[in-house]
């Protein structure tokens, strides 16, 4: 349902590609849900109701399982293959979604289906997800994003689970990928104000914030509110500007205003600060400070699209039509500032285990003794990846979070908030491996 074009992956990066798909629905909620032909007998995880099933043939594809099983008490030898649902698309973190779901360690990649931790269930006779009204909202933002925003659903999903839990984004991508469109498009969805500031080396702050300006025919100081006074605000090549500019930043994303000659101006929320750099270009950048970095509730890494998805791009954009009228005449309003922020407070009820807290902090303390990590992440870590767990349940219609809720977010909450080693950037380890060994080795909590 968040995907249109999800599949089923094993964890591990395929040596084969699939030489064909096999289309069928799921047993228990009707869903249907496409996977690699040469899974067929395989077990499979319906990302929507959680049930496991076999892959059926793709002769028999057209009919629906017969066996299906809530418990994952199946004793295949292979474990099953895990539905991405929601998650973010990378490798690594499909790896470590993977392991997570069937709570595999490292020490004991032998382990049977029967010792599986059992996921959390609701009550007999109810539906893992509910039709809930951020589940509606969801997937009435993300449909209107389709219509002139093709792919990129790591991008448009974290974008999404910080700005309804009140965080912000740094994006590294190389130029090109549309993301200036994707904040244009997700700010019209929104109705929202879209702002955008190009960082370059002698950006100021005052240019950033604003300034008070003499007013000759009154005679007196007013201020002139800068272009951070919008809602989505798309910092544009962010590392082009050195650290006395990023500094205009700090209490604008943390407190949300703006203080000048000792008067506060308050920002209009919801408001969302989407940074970008590129990873290619070093030439005229600068390292952004630790202080800025651990402000972004996430660092996603946006690629290129697939083929599919860039002939549709062509096809879609090659057509000579204004993007303003594009915008006005294909993508409608579905929510308000004032809905984004109720729903934002609603989302702090969501439950959240002990037992998931104690994870979490698991997680964020072992970065600090991690033996390649110079540099741990803070206690804003832990915060961010509370705040998205009971964001990302809500989007999957369900009032409680589980572990897969923080092991989908546990990689873009905190590759920017650690810092290697010389020996391990010598030995050329990347911080995204470091941390997918690190998730690995602790337990996930049994809910």
């Amino acid at each position: 349902m968040f995907m249109t074009d999800s599949g089923f992956h094993d964890g591990l990066p395929s040596q084969h590609p699939a030489s064909g798909t096999i289309d069928f629905p799921c047993g228990s909620c009707g869903r249907m849900l496409k996977v690699p032909a040469d899974l067929a007998g395989r077990k499979a995880r319906c990302p929507e109701c959680s049930c496991v099933q076999t892959i059926p043939s793709a002769e028999s594809a057209s009919v629906p399982p017969s066996s299906v099983d809530r418990d994952s008490d199946a004793t295949a030898e292979a474990p099953p293959v895990i539905a991405p649902g929601i998650g973010f698309r990378s490798p690594l973190a499909d790896q470590v979604l993977a392991d997570a779901a069937l709570a595999v360690t490292p020490f004991d990649r032998e382990r049977t289906a029967a010792s599986v931790q059992p996921r959390l269930e609701p009550e007999r006779g109810q539906p893992l997800a509910r039709d809930t009204e951020t589940r509606r909202l969801f997937d009435r933002i993300t449909g209107e994003i389709s219509k002139v925003f093709i792919g990129q659903q790591e991008l448009v999903l974290g974008s999404l689970v910080a700005l309804f839990s009140s965080g912000h984004v740094l994006i590294e991508s190389v130029p090109g990928l549309g993301k200036t469109l994707f904040v244009r498009t997700l700010g019209r969805v929104l109705g929202c104000h879209f702002g955008r500031i190009q960082f370059t080396a002698d950006l100021m702050p005052s240019d950033i914030t604003g300034a008070p300006i003499f007013d000759m025919k009154n005679q007196e100081f007013r201020f002139r509110p800068g272009p951070v006074f919008t809602q989505l605000l798309l910092a544009d090549e962010i590392n082009r500007s050195p650290a006395k500019t990023h500094a205009a930043l700090l209490e604008i994303m943390q407190e949300y205003r703006v203080t000048i000659d000792g008067k506060s101006h308050e920002l209009t929320r919801p408001f969302l600060v989407l940074a970008t750099q590129n990873p290619i270009e070093s030439e005229g950048t600068y390292n952004l400070p630790e202080a800025q970095l651990d402000r972004f509730m996430f660092k996603l890494v946006a690629d290129y699209p697939r083929a599919d998805e860039e002939a549709r791009i062509l096809e879609m954009h090659s057509l000579q039509i204004d993007l303003n009228e594009r915008l006005m005449s294909q993508v409608s309003p579905v929510t308000t500032p004032e809905e984004i922020m109720r729903i934002t407070r609603a989302n702090s009820d969501i439950r959240v285990d002990p037992r998931l807290i104690d994870y979490i902090n698991k997680l964020v303390r072992l970065t600090r003794r991690w033996p390649q990590f110079h540099m741990g992440a803070s206690p804003r870590a832990g915060i961010a990846l509370m705040q998205s767990a009971r964001t990302l349940a809500a989007f999957a219609g369900r009032d409680y979070a589980v572990p897969d809720d923080v092991v989908q977010l546990t990689l873009p909450a905190l590759r920017h908030r650690v810092i290697l080693t010389a020996e391990a950037e010598v030995e050329g380890r990347s911080v995204d491996e470091l941390l997918t060994e690190l998730i690995r080795s602790v337990d996930v909590p049994r809910l």
